[in-house]
C-alpha cells in the first residue's frame, strides 16, 4: 500500500490494523502527528517495507519493533522522534535503516544495531551521536555499503564502527566536529569506496593520501576543513579515477600538483579558497579534458593566466576570481565554446574584452568586475542572447552605453558601475527580467526618459554620482518590486514624483545631492525587507542574492548613515531601511505623518529650506538609528518625547532656528555633544549653555550660507543701507553748520583731484597710446 503526499486522518493506521497481511507501507508526507504509540500499526507482523517519513511524528519508538522480524525497510526520517534506538535491534532482517532528520540520540559504536547482520544502509543525519564512556568490545556483525551521520554536532573522533567497516562505498560525514586529521584507513580499509563526503567537519593537519592508489574513488569532498599543508605531488596517481574532487576552504599552500592532469575523469575541480600560488600548470589545461567546472578562486595564483595549450573543451564553468592573474584575457579560452559562467574578477587583467567571446552562444553570467580592462563596452554582447548577468565594475571601461544592449531581453543583473562610461542611456533599454543595475560613478549625461519604463522586475536601481538631468520620471512608481533607488548626486531637478508613494516594497531611497525643490510627499512609504512579506523577501534573496552556482549576485549598495559612507550588500540589505533627501532645495515643514516610516533606520533631510517644527510624531520612529535635520530653518522646540528613541546613535538639529531647552540628557541622548545643537542661539540647556545665562552665545550663533542664513542676510543688507545713508546726512549736516569746515572739505577734494588727473596723465595714458601703435 503506497499512499504519498495525502492528508490522512490521526486514526488510519487503526484502520488498516486488521490488516495483518501488508507487507509494504508507505504513508510519506501524510501529515500523521502523535505519536508511534497511538498509530496501531503494531499488528502488522509481516510488514517488510514501513516508510512513514515527512511526517509530524513525535515520542520514543515503541516496544512494538520487537515484533517485526520481517522487516527489510524502515524509513522514519524528518519526523520529531527523539529518545534511544535499542527498540530497533531485533529487526534481524534489516537492510535498510533511515532515521535522518529526527531527535534521536545514537552511541557512536552503533551497538544497539550489532546484530543487524543484513544492515548495508544507514542514514541518521541531523541527529545526536554521542561517545560512550565505555569503549564496545565486540565488533558489529554487518558490513555497511552505505552510511551517512552528517550534522549530528560535537562528535569529537571518527565513529569507531568505521574501523570495522571493509565493504564501504560511499561514506557521508559532513558537518560534524571530529577534530581529527583525513582518514586515509578508510581508504586503504575499502577498496570499493566510491564516494567520500567529509566537509566541514573540522579536520585539520596534513593531508596525506593512502599507500596504494585508489581506483574506485570518484568523488571526494573535503572542503571547509583546516588542512594546512601543501596538496600531495601525486594526488593525481593516487586518485586518477576521480570525477569530483572538492577541497576548497581549508589552508592548503604552495602550488597546484601538475598530477592532477592525470586525473582524465575528472570533471569538476574545486580549490577555491585556499593559499595556493604559483601558476596553472599546462599538464591540468591539457590533461583535465573532461572538466566541465573548474574553481580555483580566491587563492594566490599570479602570472599569465593560461598558456597557449589548453584542452577544456567541455567546460561550462570557470572561475578564477580572487587572484593575482596579469596580462590580457587569454586567447586560449576562445576553445571553450560551452562557457556559461566565466568569473575572472578582483584580478590584475588589462586590454580590452576580446572579440572572441562574441562566439560563446552559451555564456550567461560574466564577471570581469574589479580589473584594470580598458576601451569600449564591446557592442556584440548586445547580440549574446543567452547573457543574464554581466557584471564589469571597477575597471577603465569607457564611451557611451551600447545601444544594442536593448536586444538584452534575459538580462537579470548589469553592474558598470565605478567605469568612465558617458553619453545618455538609451531609451529602448528596459529588460522585462532585469532585478539589479548598477551604474554609479560613471558620466552618464541627459534625462531619464522611457529608460527602464517596462522594468517591472526591478529591486534595484543605482544611478548614482552621475551628471543625469532632468525630472525624476513618473514611471518610477510603476516599477513595483522596487526595493532600492539611489539616484544621488546626479543634477535632477523638479519637485519629488508623487508617485513614489505608489512604492509599497522601498526599503531605501537616496536623492540627496540634486537641485529638487517642492516638499516632501507626506504618503513616502519606507520598510525594511525583513518586515515584509516572507515570499517578497524570498523574490529578492533568490533572484537578488542567492548564488546562482559558485557565482554570487552579491552587488554592494553604497549609503550614508550617522554621516559616514558605508557599503552594504547581502543580508545586511533586508534589515537597512533609510530615507537620504540630504543637500536639495526643498522647501515647507516635515510631514507629520510617519506612520508609514515606522520601521525607518535611517532619516537625513539635512541642508535643505525645511522650514516648521520637528514633528512630534518622530517619537514614534523607535527603529531611527540616525536622525539628521540639520542646516534647515526648523523653529520651535525639540520635542522632549525624543528621549524614547533608544536605538538613536546619531542626532544632529545643527544650524536651524530652535528655541528652548535641550533634551534631557538621558539614554541615547546623554551620548549627543555640543555639535548635535550648535547654530541654534535660541537653545539653552546641557550640552549647551545654562538657560539662565542671557543671551545667546557668541560660538553658538548660526552660520550664514544661502540656505539657512536667509533672515540674517535680509537683517545685514538694512543695517548696512541704514548706516551708510546716516553717514551721509551726518557729513552733509556738519559742512552746512560751519564754514571753515566746508571751505577745507571743498579745497582737499580739489587737490586731490588734480594730482588723480596729472597722475593719469604722466604714467597711464603714455601707456595706453603706446600699445595702440604697437
Amino acid at each position: 500500500m503506497y499512499i504519498g503526499d495525502t492528508s490522512l486522518e490521526n486514526n488510519f493506521l487503526h484502520k488498516i490494523g486488521a490488516m495483518p497481511s501488508i507487507k509494504q507501507l508507505s504513508l510519506t508526507g501524510c501529515g500523521l502527528n502523535g505519536t508511534l504509540h497511538t498509530q496501531g500499526f503494531c499488528g502488522l507482523t509481516n510488514l517488510r517495507l514501513l516508510d512513514m517519513s515527512n511526517n509530524n511524528l513525535k515520542g520514543t519508538l515503541p516496544e512494538c519493533f520487537y515484533n517485526f522480524k520481517s522487516l527489510e525497510s524502515l524509513d522514519l526520517s524528518s519526523n520529531q522522534l527523539s529518545g534511544d534506538v535499542s527498540a530497533l535491534k531485533s529487526l534481524t532482517s534489516l537492510v535498510e535503516l533511515r532515521l535522518s532528520n529526527n531527535y534521536f540520540k545514537i552511541p557512536s559504536s552503533l551497538e544497539p544495531f550489532f546484530n543487524l547482520s543484513k544492515l548495508k544502509h544507514f542514514n541518521a543525519d541531523n541527529n545526536t551521536i554521542y561517545i560512550e564512556s565505555e569503549m564496545q568490545p565486540l565488533a558489529p556483525r554487518f558490513q555497511l555499503n552505505l552510511i551517512s551521520l552528517s550534522s549530528c554536532g560535537y562528535v569529537g573522533q571518527f565513529p569507531h564502527i568505521l574501523f570495522h567497516q571493509h565493504d564501504l562505498r560511499q561514506v557521508y560525514l559532513s558537518n560534524n566536529n571530529f577534530r581529527e586529521g583525513f582518514p586515509n584507513w578508510l581508504l586503504n580499509n575499502n577498496a570499493n569506496l566510491e564516494r567520500l563526503v567529509l566537509a566541514n567537519s573540522s579536520l585539520q593537519g596534513h593531508f596525506e593520501l593512502p599507500f596504494l592508489p585508489h581506483t574506485d574513488l570518484s568523488y571526494l569532498d573535503v572542503s571547509e576543513n583546516s588542512f594546512y599543508s601543501n596538496l600531495p605531488i601525486d594526488i593525481g596517481e593516487k586518485l586518477s579515477s576521480l570525477s569530483f574532487l572538492n577541497m576548497s576552504k581549508n589552508q592548503f599552500h604552495g602550488s597546484i600538483p601538475s598530477s592532477i592532469g592525470d586525473m582524465n575523469f575528472l570533471e569538476a575541480l574545486d580549490l577555491s579558497n585556499n593559499q595556493l600560488s604559483g601558476g596553472l600548470p599546462e599538464h591540468l589545461t591539457m590533461g583535465c579534458f573532461s572538466l566541465t567546472s573548474l574553481a580555483l578562486s580566491n587563492n594566490k595564483l599570479q602570472g599569465q593566466m593560461f598558456s597557449s595549450n589548453v584542452n577544456l573543451t567541455k567546460l561550462q564553468e570557470l572561475h578564477l576570481d580572487g587572484n593575482h592573474f596579469s596580462g590580457k584575457i587569454p586567447d586560449s579560452l576562445s576553445n571553450c565554446s560551452f562557457l556559461s559562467t566565466l568569473d575572472l574578477s578582483n584580478n590584475v587583467l588589462s586590454g580590452e574584452i576580446p572579440r572572441w567571446m562574441e562566439n560563446m552562444s552559451s555564456l550567461s553570467t560574466l564577471d570581469l568586475s574589479n580589473n584594470e580592462l580598458s576601451g569600449d563596452i564591446p557592442r556584440w554582447m548586445g547580440s549574446t542572447s543567452n547573457l543574464e548577468e554581466i557584471v564589469m565594475a571597477k575597471n577603465h571601461l569607457e564611451g557611451p552605453f551600447p545601444k544594442e544592449f536593448c536586444h538584452l531581453n534575459d538580462l537579470k543583473l548589469l553592474d558598470l558601475s565605478l567605469n568612465n562610461i558617458s553619453g545618455r542611456l538609451p531609451s529602448c533599454f528596459s529588460p522585462l527580467w532585469i532585478s539589479q543595475v548598477h551604474l554609479s560613478r560613471n558620466k552618464l549625461e541627459g534625462a531619464l526618459t522611457n529608460v527602464f519604463h517596462n522594468s517591472t522586475s526591478l529591486v534595484t536601481l543605482d544611478l548614482s554620482n552621475n551628471h543625469l538631468t532632468g525630472k525624476i520620471p513618473r514611471w518610477i512608481g510603476n516599477l513595483s518590486q522596487l526595493s532600492f533607488l539611489l539616484l544621488n548626486n546626479n543634477h535632477f531637478e523638479g519637485g519629488i514624483p508623487i508617485q513614489l508613494c505608489n512604492l509599497g516594497q522601498l526599503s531605501l531611497i537616496d536623492l540627496s545631492n540634486n537641485n529638487l525643490s517642492g516638499t516632501i510627499p507626506p504618503c513616502l512609504k519606507i520598510t525594511a525587507l525583513n518586515e515584509i512579506s516572507q515570499e517578497y523577501v524570498r523574490y529578492v534573496t533568490d533572484i537578488a542574492q542567492a548564488p546562482s552556482g559558485y557565482f554570487s549576485i552579491d552587488e554592494p549598495i553604497e549609503f550614508t548613515v550617522k554621516s559616514m559612507s558605508y557599503s552594504y550588500k547581502g543580508i545586511v540589505l533586508t534589515y537597512l531601511s533609510g530615507i537620504d533627501l540630504s543637500c536639495n532645495k526643498l522647501t515647507g515643514e516635515i510631514p507629520s505623518e510617519v506612520k508609514n516610516l515606522r520601521n525607518i533606520y535611517a532619516l537625513n533631510l539635512s541642508h535643505n529650506n525645511l522650514i516648521g517644527p520637528i514633528p512630534l510624531a518622530f517619537s514614534n520612529l523607535k527603529q531611527i538609528e540616525s536622525l539628521d535635520l540639520s542646516h534647515n530653518n526648523l523653529s520651535g522646540k525639540i520635542p522632549p518625547q525624543l528621549v524614547g528613541l533608544y536605538r538613536l546613535s546619531y542626532f544632529s538639529v545643527a544650524y536651524n532656528n530652535l528655541s528652548g531647552r535641550t533634551p534631557v540628557r538621558a539614554a541615547q541622548f546623554a551620548t549627543f555633544d555640543e555639535s548635535s545643537y550648535v547654530g541654534n542661539p535660541l537653545l539653552c540647556g546641557d550640552p549647551l549653555k545654562d538657560c539662565s545665562t542671557s543671551g545667546p552665545s557668541a560660538s553658538l550663533l548660526p552660520k550664514a550660507s544661502p540656505e539657512n542664513g536667509l533672515i540674517d542676510m535680509i537683517s545685514f543688507y538694512v543695517t548696512f543701507l541704514v548706516s551708510y545713508v546716516m553717514a551721509i546726512l551726518s557729513i552733509t549736516c556738519v559742512l552746512y553748520i560751519n564754514p571753515y569746515w566746508r571751505q577745507a572739505w571743498f579745497y582737499y577734494v580739489g587737490a586731490i583731484s588734480n594730482c588723480c588727473y596729472y597722475f593719469l596723465e604722466d604714467h597711464i595714458l603714455p601707456k595706453r597710446l603706446h600699445c595702440g601703435n604697437m
